[in-house]
């Protein structure tokens, strides 16, 4: 007898522009809603960070026990990744007194880590189909340490770098496009340019953010962290709706 095919439906999103798009707004929202909570409503990092873990938990409970893919579940998830990520990051590199490279250089070796054991233990770390518990499992770890390095490096290039905001968002959207090139063009590695370039869009994204809200005088367009969350997540919502719209017409058809 024939699977049900809801049962070899992947429980992860699949990667396509769209896609791109909506983790470029979720991991600029994570920074802008992480400033916002630990600085703006001055909550402190440690604070901010265990209430953003445990919103974290709980929406990755919910999207471990689901049963199918559920897009605004998944987004909801990787969100709380990028907002807690951004807390994390900063209680290391400012409360720890670590470091932005320092703190960098951990996350590296945590990520790398992460992809090693589950490459081992799985045999792969491919994420266009993912329905076993312990590869998930994986999957949002490599996610959470990817999206935590990401400020770190991010602030790493803006901050101590001197580069400003600016140039590391050129810089990096630089190694962004050479990624798509890589792509488009090579043999390399689909699974490995995917966490490439999963990687290189947290620290677009924490540049950005810190772009929007900044202050002038610190090379910042200085919207703020409060409208400048609330226009992230506005777009990401539109375009989580429109791609879920566009994605049932062609399922229909």
């Amino acid at each position: 007898m024939p699977q049900d095919p809801r049962t070899l439906a992947s429980k992860v999103a699949h990667v396509t522009l769209a896609f791109w798009v909506m983790k470029i707004c979720a991991t600029t929202a994570g920074e802008t809603g992480g400033d916002l909570l630990s600085m703006t409503l001055k909550v402190g990092y440690l604070a901010s960070t265990l209430i953003l873990l445990g919103f974290f938990l709980v929406a990755l409970v919910f999207q471990l026990r689901a049963k199918a893919f559920h897009p605004f579940l998944y987004w909801a998830v990787i969100l709380a990744t990028s907002t807690a990520g951004t807390t994390m990051s900063d209680y290391m590199d400012r409360s720890l007194g670590l470091g932005y490279a320092a703190g960098a250089t951990i996350l590296v070796s945590l990520l790398i880590a992460v992809l090693t054991v589950w490459r081992f233990t799985l045999g792969s770390i491919a994420v266009d189909h993912i329905r076993d518990l312990r590869a998930e499992a994986f999957y949002w770890a490599a996610i959470l340490v990817s999206n935590t390095l990401g400020t770190a490096l991010g602030d790493y290039l803006a901050d101590s770098s001197g580069l400003g905001y600016g140039l590391s968002n050129l810089l990096i959207a630089g190694g962004i496009a050479l990624t798509v090139i890589g792509w488009r063009f090579t043999t390399l590695s689909r699974t490995v340019l995917f966490w490439i370039a999963f990687v290189l869009t947290r620290p677009f994204g924490a540049t950005l953010g810190d772009l929007l809200t900044k202050a002038p005088e610190k090379g910042g367009l200085g919207i703020g962290t409060i409208g400048s969350t609330i226009v992230l997540l506005a777009v990401l919502v539109l375009v989580l709706i429109f791609s879920t719209r566009r994605e049932r017409r062609l399922a229909s058809a």
